[in-house]
């Protein structure tokens, strides 16, 4: 039995306070060289990222991956549509998913996994803006248990 290896890249903090996380799924990327050297370096931002599916192919929207910084003319642009690689009974299943009312496809981390970047994405739905002040309010009450020793 081998043990995983798992490097954090990035997380979407900003996913988990806008939405309720219902499935999560594993999925590869297809990246260009440039792109696996910037991410080795930290220059990732999935703030606004989504998921959309296309033509029986899952593509990630408006993930920032920065520049290389020694590369020259080869380069690649920064918030291009990038492919998840998934099995088709895993598409199938996500697009049964994302036809509910309110369902969205968001990536909560990039990490490398035994030298293969990886991509956790979720199905999530929004949560209104009460829903929010009560994750706030029920935050700052177990806080406040914490230092004081409820």
């Amino acid at each position: 039995m081998t043990k995983e290896h798992i490097k954090l890249i990035a997380k979407n903090k900003k996913a988990r306070h806008d939405y309720f996380i219902e499935n999560k799924f594993e999925a590869g990327i297809q990246l260009l060289g440039t792109e696996v050297k910037s991410m080795r370096l930290g220059k990732v931002n999935l703030r606004d990222a989504y998921v959309k599916i296309r033509n029986g192919e899952v593509y990630l929207h408006q993930m920032h991956v920065g520049p290389y910084p020694f590369a020259y003319y080869e380069n690649h642009e920064p918030k291009r549509a990038r492919k998840l690689l998934l099995h088709k009974r895993e598409i199938k299943k996500l697009y049964g998913k994302i036809n509910e009312k309110g369902a969205a496809l968001i990536p909560l981390e990039a990490y490398f996994k035994d030298g293969k970047v990886k991509i956790e994405i979720a199905v999530a739905k929004g949560k209104k803006k009460y829903d929010k002040r009560e994750a706030i309010k029920r935050r700052d009450q177990k806080r406040d248990a914490d230092r004081f020793g409820y």
